[in-house]
């Protein structure tokens, strides 16, 4: 009895697995798995269609509108350009050597004939120290031409010519006698022949002297001293010339400025004869630098515009990186004939207090006022400036499009004036990112992307 009792409750213990196949999962488990799925397929499906919708998003262009205010009521035009220095100079080498001291780096000041840079100079020394010496050679045989002979020459020659005419003198008493003695038979005719020749040679050399000791007495001839002269000439020429390549050596600042630029490096060659762009070969300029007190905005003028400026016509300068700072300037310069590839005529616009804001070629932009018109100090808007690419014709209105939250949005705008490159409007507050380059049927409301941005 014990026994049964036993196996029954064994029986109870049992997984009763009738209700469903053995191995199933819950009911809530599948659930769960089948939901995950639709999950995964859902997210998968609309990853596909943002791909495909954006691959069909249209990209565009875009520029940010400027306002501008009412104290520039009395502008007549405005344009864009680059601050450029009045002159730069590329500081070259006269001689061609290799570049054995630098001493100034991009930015740093200098002063006018301050030493840049140091070339190696030996050869160029040893060919000054030759020419130095062949010069003092020529005056010095100058020197001795001019000053004639000296006394002690002239002693000499004196005393040259007296030895011989007391010989002549001698020789003359022994002709003499021995003629005589030949007459009387005592000598022969090969001892007055002797005493002949002898008389007749030392009469020569007498002659000889003579003529010595009176060039002695002369001096040079003037055609000897005007050749010593000629030469003395070409010398120092050739030392000015090779003490030039010396001093060469040593390049200087021209004038005092900014170094804008540093293109060669110690060791490097440079030449005053040709460059070469390959790497090691040598460098035909060693700095640039530039006056940063005498500064020029360089504009491009459309030639619709150019009409409306004049010579010393007085000007706002600002620039892009500060915005805040004004500059006042004058027309400097304007171009006498014009650009025809881009309908233009450049225009320079001289500023004149610059200080250490302004850098060469930052952006600027320069407006130009009109003659004798006062300045007002509202800081109203008085319009904002778009490009001329960002203004289309829509049912005979002036329409632009902005980007805003990745759609194209139509403003309608009034146009109050035209500018270079572009028109001063009404509709906008400044700021709208105005769709410049798009397709022609954009619209209203369509999805864009914007060129650049992912």
């Amino acid at each position: 009895m014990a026994i049964d009792t036993k196996n029954d409750d064994l029986q109870g213990l049992r997984i009763d697995r009738s209700a469903r196949g053995e191995g199933e999962p819950a009911g809530w488990a599948r659930r769960t798995i089948l939901i995950g799925i639709a999950i995964v397929v859902l997210l998968s499906l609309s990853a596909l269609a943002y791909r495909l919708l954006s691959a069909d998003t249209p990209e565009v262009e875009v520029v940010r509108a400027s306002a501008e205010s009412s104290d520039a009521a009395g502008v007549v035009l405005s344009a864009t350009g680059y601050i450029i220095p009045h002159h730069k100079i590329n500081v070259n080498s006269k001689v061609t050597g290799r570049v054995a001291w630098i001493g100034v780096e991009k930015g740093d000041k200098v002063k006018e004939g301050q030493v840049l840079v140091r070339l190696e100079d030996d050869e160029f020394r040893a060919q000054y120290n030759q020419a130095k010496g062949a010069a003092e050679a020529a005056q010095a045989y100058l020197d001795e031409l001019e000053h004639g002979s000296r006394p002690e020459e002239v002693q000499q020659a004196q005393h040259n010519l007296d030895e011989i005419q007391a010989t002549l003198a001698d020789d003359k008493s022994t002709l003499d006698r021995t003629h005589q003695l030949f007459g009387q038979g005592v000598v022969s005719r090969q001892s007055l022949d002797d005493a002949t020749a002898k008389y007749e040679a030392d009469q020569q050399r007498a002659n000889s002297l003579l003529r010595a000791f009176q060039l002695v007495k002369l001096g040079p001839r003037a055609e000897e001293i005007a050749r010593a002269r000629g030469s003395l000439v070409q010398s120092e020429g050739q030392e000015a010339y090779a003490k030039s390549q010396l001093d060469a050596t040593l390049i200087r600042a021209p004038v005092s400025g900014t170094i804008l630029e540093r293109t060669a490096e110690k060791g490097e060659l440079v030449t005053a004869q040709f460059a070469s762009g390959a790497e090691g070969g040598p460098q035909g300029e060693v700095v640039a630098l530039a006056d940063l007190d005498d500064i020029q905005a360089d504009l491009d003028i459309a030639q619709d515009d150019f009409a409306k400026l004049s010579p010393r016509q007085k000007a706002i300068i600002t620039v892009d990186a500060f915005p805040d700072r004004k500059y006042d300037g004058v027309i400097a310069e304007m171009s006498p004939e014009a650009n025809r590839q881009k309908a233009t005529v450049e225009v320079k616009v001289e500023i004149l207090k610059p200080d250490s804001y302004l850098r060469p070629e930052m952006n600027t932009t320069v407006k130009f006022l009109a003659d004798e018109t006062p300045k007002t100090t509202s800081s109203q808007p008085k319009g904002v400036f778009v490009p001329a690419t960002a203004v289309r014709d829509q049912a005979g209105k002036r329409v632009v499009f902005i980007a805003f939250d990745g759609k194209a949005l139509l403003r309608p705008v009034e146009i109050l004036s035209q500018r270079s490159g572009g028109f001063l409007v009404t509709g906008l507050v400044g700021g709208e990112n105005v769709i410049t380059t798009a397709a022609p049927s954009l619209k209203d409301g369509d999805k864009i992307k914007i060129k650049g941005q992912s």
